[in-house]
């Protein structure tokens, strides 16, 4: 199978999209900075660091059956661009709408904070995952930690420009300051945790066949997230007690559970691809030797360094693309065991196979690692 043909096939997101959305990501910051400088500069320098630390915590999630980077970058895009532009432009409409029907009461402001900004920013970040379920790009939604990483990336960068919006809005730089004490001391995880909600129902729904049982999950994932959201949105306004309240009571404790379930997901899909080696074995796709670090993330990244040290970097990235193949088709066979072995899947079944065997060919440090024994 030619290299180039797949690797064409395999780019979900086109480098003309990536570049695209950067693009008009970086025009709304240069658009910001032109307005107010000094306080652009003090949320873009504090929402960076705040963000990057969300960021990182989900691609240490990402550690055992990591995603394209290609995708992972244009779900951070996505919601630094598209969500917030048209969160921005349906908020300001669906209020010119509201406010005279209100009669210049203060009613408005709650119901677009409360309501209206829950029900659009939902969906704006909602629509990435979506996507993901459509076309060749499904074929990396597998498992409950991916739903869970792209939600939580696609939230990550619609709050990082968010958050620069509102620190930069602020008329002194001791305005900017107390606004970025708020947004990113107390909260820089809400956002993803809020789109983690769809992002759970969206992996529920890739468990069923039924059409109706789907729409219904995805229905409740997307539910789930306005309520938080509005709740979150909706205690800030009524005052200190209720916004520390929602925070201590509600935020964190789910945000607690949020956290145990990410560490489930990820040891359920250490489970998948360590039951499935044997079978790789008897096909003669794996070695026995392969199956004893490949089915441990722990002796996985110590096989890795290992070659490193003894062999260089190149080698090293060598094994590590047969460890991430080898994983790729474990996720495909767990497919077809489950039920969900359409002929498009079968036919991902053979396509994997194959780069399996490509990939051995292009790591020769694999027969070193046979007959090395790795510390540990």
């Amino acid at each position: 199978m030619p290299a180039l043909p797949r690797r064409i096939r395999k780019v979900g997101a086109p480098i003309g999209v990536l570049i695209l959305l950067g693009l008009v990501t970086g025009l709304i910051v240069i658009g910001l900075t032109a307005l107010n400088p000094v306080g652009t500069a003090v949320g873009f320098v504090l929402s960076t660091v705040a963000i990057a630390v969300v960021v990182l915590a989900y691609v240490w999630l990402d550690r055992w059956e990591p995603e394209p980077p290609r995708l992972l970058v244009l779900a951070f895009l996505w919601g630094a661009s598209v969500a917030v532009i048209v969160s921005m432009i349906l908020s300001l409409w669906l209020e010119a709408l509201i406010a005279p029907a209100a009669g210049g009461s203060e009613s408005p402001s709650f119901v677009s904070v409360a309501i209206i900004a829950p029900v659009i920013e939902e969906a704006a970040k909602g629509l990435f995952l979506l996507i993901m379920l459509t076309g060749r790009r499904r074929n990396e939604m597998n498992s409950l930690t991916d739903c869970l990483v792209y939600a939580g990336l696609t939230a990550a960068g619609f709050a990082w420009l968010e958050d620069i919006l509102y620190i930069g809005g602020g008329e002194t730089l001791g305005d900017s300051l107390l606004t970025a004490a708020m947004r990113l001391i107390m909260a820089p995880f809400a956002h993803p945790l809020f789109t983690t909600m769809l992002g759970i129902g969206v992996y529920f729904a890739m468990q069923r066949r039924n059409p109706l049982a789907k729409v219904a999950f995805i229905a409740l994932g997307y539910a789930g997230a306005v309520l938080m959201h509005g709740l979150w949105n909706g205690s800030s306004l009524v005052g200190p007690g209720a916004y520390f309240g929602v925070y201590l009571l509600w935020m964190v404790p789910i945000f607690v559970l949020v956290i145990g379930l990410g560490m489930h997901g990820r040891r359920r899909e250490q489970r998948v691809v360590a039951g499935k080696l044997p079978g790789m074995v008897a096909a003669g796709l794996v070695t026995p030797s392969e199956a004893t670090w490949l089915g441990s993330i722990r002796n996985r990244k110590l096989a890795i360094t290992e070659v490193r040290t003894h062999h260089g970097k190149p080698a090293a990235k060598q094994v590590k693309a047969f460890a991430a193949q080898v994983v790729e088709l474990a996720f495909v066979r767990d497919r077809i065991d489950r039920g969900f072995g359409d002929d498009r899947v079968q036919a991902l079944l053979t396509e994997e196979a194959y780069w399996v065997h490509a990939a051995r060919a292009g790591a020769p440090t694999l027969q070193w690692l046979a007959t090395y024994r790795i510390p540990g």
